[in-house]
């Protein structure tokens, strides 16, 4: 099994920085497909950003290129969102998810989730 962990949500004002880190642990691979997806109340979740550990590349949802990053450490066992010029139409619970199998995209199905992080942008 494999448990997800978000950190690094929190308040910051339109043109600031965060970013959330997924802390993962069990049965993961360098192959997997992480991503990153958001959900305000009354909205359907949305996928962010996801990195294809098999292909090393990355996909973005329209409304995030060029400011948002997602990428991973050297040892494969965290994951990061870098959100830079932020906007208060970011705010948002953002939750990381890994696909272990099939395609990797913001649409795909993802098997694990984390509990998910708040990100208010003011």
């Amino acid at each position: 099994d494999v448990q997800l962990v978000e950190s690094g949500g929190g308040s910051v004002q339109a043109g600031g920085s965060l970013r959330l880190s997924c802390a993962a642990s069990g049965h993961i691979t360098s192959s997997d497909c992480m991503g990153w997806f958001r959900q305000t109340p009354g909205k359907e979740r949305e996928g962010v950003a996801v990195m294809d550990g098999a292909m090393g590349t990355t996909t973005y949802a329209d409304s995030v290129k060029g400011r948002f990053t997602i990428a991973e450490d050297n040892v494969g066992n965290t994951f990061y969102l870098q959100m830079n010029s932020l906007e208060p139409e970011d705010t948002a619970m953002y939750y990381c998810a890994v696909r272990s199998r099939g395609g990797c995209n913001l649409k795909a199905y993802f098997e694990y989730w984390g509990q998910g992080t708040q990100v208010t942008v003011s």
